[in-house]
């Protein structure tokens, strides 16, 4: 059955609903919220394969869909800041269409959708990081800022914010 962005709202709501005060929930039931969240139109790969391929001589390209608010508090390291509501194809005209390329935001909705418009135009390498930095930074993975390393993590919104249970959480 394909779901909307509706109905996936409406699940990953419930889902909340289900959890104890819906401030400590488990990593299945983040995983189980995921694959309803996601319409898995583009190949996830997840924070081991994205930390294991950081290190190879032909890394892949880290594209960061969250808001410019959300990268400025804390990205991944080297990441490239794309955005969500304002991506532009045209702002990777200097990267070649087979470049191995990995799209996060904070749980890999956004990313995702922006992932299908990558594929759309002809990039052929694209991954949508499974679980986004939230996944990163529960995994105890650093994250950078201007001024460099930082604990600090945008939380996106106090409900979607809930999924992080590591970092310092900061909204707008």
């Amino acid at each position: 059955m394909r779901y909307t962005w509706h109905h996936r709202l409406y699940l990953v709501l419930s889902f909340c609903l289900l959890l104890p005060a819906c401030n400590q929930p488990s990593d299945a039931t983040y995983h189980l919220m995921l694959r309803q969240l996601y319409s898995h139109s583009v190949d996830t790969i997840s924070v081991a394969k994205v930390q294991q391929q950081l290190q190879q001589a032909v890394a892949p390209l880290l594209l960061d869909t969250r808001s410019k608010s959300e990268y400025e508090v804390s990205h991944l390291p080297g990441a490239r800041h794309v955005g969500y509501a304002d991506f532009d194809l045209s702002d990777l005209k200097d990267v070649p269409p087979n470049t191995p390329l990995v799209v996060y935001c904070a749980v890999g909705y956004r990313s995702e959708k922006i992932g299908e418009q990558l594929q759309a135009a002809g990039y052929t390498n694209v991954r949508n990081l499974h679980g986004g930095l939230f996944e990163w930074v529960n995994h105890g993975l650093p994250v950078y800022n201007e001024q460099g390393q930082t604990t600090k993590v945008h939380g996106y919104t106090r409900a979607w914010g809930i999924w992080l249970r590591e970092g310092e959480k900061v909204y707008d």
